[in-house]
């Protein structure tokens, strides 16, 4: 009887990286190379590009930094061996080099270009390499301006078992490494990814994981990236998916670090079943996903505390509570600077949530300070308007410099979207934007989901029940009410939907049933607006279509969406 393998024991290190800090990212592997030793596992996989955080950006062809890098895998192999770990099989992402054959453009006088690689540490060196196939040119991705992709597949021996190795995108296009992969006679394959977080893409890596482990007749290992870095957020969420049925083996919760253990079995044996992760609701996830975005911005950049307006409407009061969820209340400033048209609800509900969270609660009026500027200025209408709001902006960038706070702002996506944001006030100036991307009817639902939450822990809910029932207001002038600007926001949204993360046109939005003087005031306000999201801070991307690096307009430009003819 021939002897059987004995089963490899995996693990999957869901981590949290930051971007250029190359020796801060050598270091998280060594510390959880040892917690999966101590786990007992003989391969242990980072995600992608770990050693350099991701995305790069152009720091990829920076030759200083891929020297520091390069430096950093090496290092990282004696390390690993000088601390007794050197007999394990460490995958980790990092950014490689390959000759120039084409593209010279983009050589900047280099004889070589970078690549997206993963290297394979073992015995004090680096025992293999892998070049990413598939370079994303799309949405928040710009991978093919700054790398080369690579041509070859890689197989691992790890204790005499095959496993395949393929990097992120790799799975998500047909053919190339994966296909190449499906005559090597796999017992796994490995992807180790920094797929970042958008509304309903967990289904999709698991499905598409599913039918590549079908592929190769293999279980599919899959490891992401968690945390904040800049306006992406990486949720986790790491699998095992086994071939043909493409059941979920085992799976990592999201949004926080973790060490996936799963047991490659002997072939011809079962494969076993582990802690599968329960889902989280949709809400949920957006919620979690504002939480760990702004988390990773306040800490990888250096803050401790926040500083908002708090007017005592549903936006301010939202994003107070996910910064009270990511940095703890007692870092939360909030400020109320009420106006003359500051209703006493507003200010009593300003109060009643900074009380609830536990924040550092100041009152500044702003009459003063108006008086003064009306002294000189006699501005009326839009003008004295947009000055009350201009200068709450200058008091909280003020209030930032004076005790070195981050401003963050609490303007949503319909507003961005449709310019319904004085520029420079408090709800657009500042550093970060947690709630950029999150419209303003999931505002409400966020809100509930939030609130609800607390209350099925036993918690007092953070936010007071009339900052999200009561009509949404600017209070610039006498009963103002957002409504009278624009359409009741169920129906404002659906059209953004369509006319924004769609790319539909007036045609195609009247062909849906929209009315078209809906249309018309909708299409006409976003295009105005591109030079106002163009200054506005960087938020966390939450849709398929986020404000910023997704969507790129010019901001002069004289096209219209054409109003003539039939929309059939």
């Amino acid at each position: 009887m021939e002897p059987t393998t004995p089963p490899l024991r995996i693990a999957l290190a869901q981590v949290d990286t930051c971007v250029g800090d190359v020796a801060g990212n050598a270091a998280t592997v060594l510390e959880w190379t040892r917690r999966a030793a101590d786990a007992g596992a003989r391969l242990v996989a980072f995600p992608e590009m770990t050693l350099t955080g991701y995305p790069i950006e152009d720091l990829a062809l920076r030759a200083s930094f891929r020297r520091a890098a390069y430096r950093a895998g090496d290092d990282l192999a004696r390390t690993l061996a000088d601390e007794g770990l050197g007999d394990m099989t460490v995958v980790v992402g990092t950014v490689g080099a390959r000759p120039i054959k084409e593209r010279p453009m983009a050589a900047l006088g280099s004889p070589s270009r970078p690549t997206n690689r993963a290297i394979a540490l073992r015995g004090g060196r680096v025992v293999a390499s892998y070049d990413k196939h598939h370079l994303p040119n799309y949405g928040v991705f710009d991978e093919f301006r700054v790398f080369t992709p690579g041509d070859s597949t890689c197989v691992l021996d790890v204790d005499g078992r095959r496993v395949g190795l393929v990097i992120c995108e790799d799975i998500w296009q047909d053919g190339g490494p994966v296909a190449a992969l499906a005559a090597e006679d796999l017992d796994a394959l490995l992807v180790v990814n920094a797929s970042p977080f958008e509304e309903g893409k967990g289904h999709q890596r698991t499905e598409l994981a599913a039918r590549r482990a079908s592929e190769v007749g293999a279980p599919l290992l899959y490891v992401n990236q968690v945390g904040g870095q800049d306006d992406l957020v990486f949720d986790g969420g790491s699998f095992v998916v086994a071939p043909g049925s493409g059941a979920p083996l085992t799976s990592a919760p999201q949004f926080v670090p973790d060490l996936l253990v799963w047991d490659l079995p002997a072939r011809g044996e079962a494969l076993p079943r582990g802690t599968v992760a329960p889902p989280l609701e949709a809400d949920e996830e957006v919620y979690r996903a504002c939480v760990a975005g702004l988390a990773g911005y306040v800490r990888k950049n250096g803050f401790r505390s926040v500083v908002l307006g708090l007017s005592g409407g549903i936006d301010s009061a939202l994003t107070a509570a996910i910064a009270a969820d990511a940095i703890g209340g007692e870092n939360v400033v909030g400020v109320s600077m009420p106006s003359a048209y500051s209703s006493g609800h507003s200010k009593d509900d300003a109060a009643d949530l900074a009380e609830r969270l536990g924040a550092d609660y100041r009152v500044q009026p702003i009459a003063p300070m108006v008086d003064a500027f009306q002294g000189e200025l006699h501005l009326d209408g839009v003008a004295e308007e947009n000055l009350q709001a201009r200068v709450r902006g200058v008091l909280l960038m003020a209030i930032s410099n004076r005790e070195g706070h981050l401003v963050i702002a609490p303007g949503n996506k319909s507003e961005l979207a449709t310019g319904y944001a004085t520029i420079y006030d408090a709800g657009s100036i500042g550093g970060y934007a947690p709630i950029k991307d999150v419209d303003k009817s999931q505002v409400w639902r966020l809100a509930r989901w939030r609130n609800n939450h607390a209350l099925d822990a036993g918690e007092i809910p953070p936010i007071p029940e009339s900052s999200i029932t009561k009509p949404p207001s600017a209070e610039l002038r006498p009963g103002q009410l957002d409504q009278d600007s624009l359409p009741p926001y169920d129906v404002l949204d659906e059209v953004l939907d369509a006319y924004i993360e769609h790319a539909e046109g007036r045609a195609e939005l009247l062909a849906r049933g929209f009315d078209p003087e809906v249309v018309d005031k909708v299409v006409t306000l976003v295009d105005r607006a591109e030079w106002k999201r163009r200054q506005y801070p960087l938020g966390t991307k939450v849709t398929a279509l986020a404000f910023g690096r997704d969507r790129r307009l010019p901001i002069t430009s004289r096209w219209r969406e054409p109003q003539e003819g039939n929309p059939s």
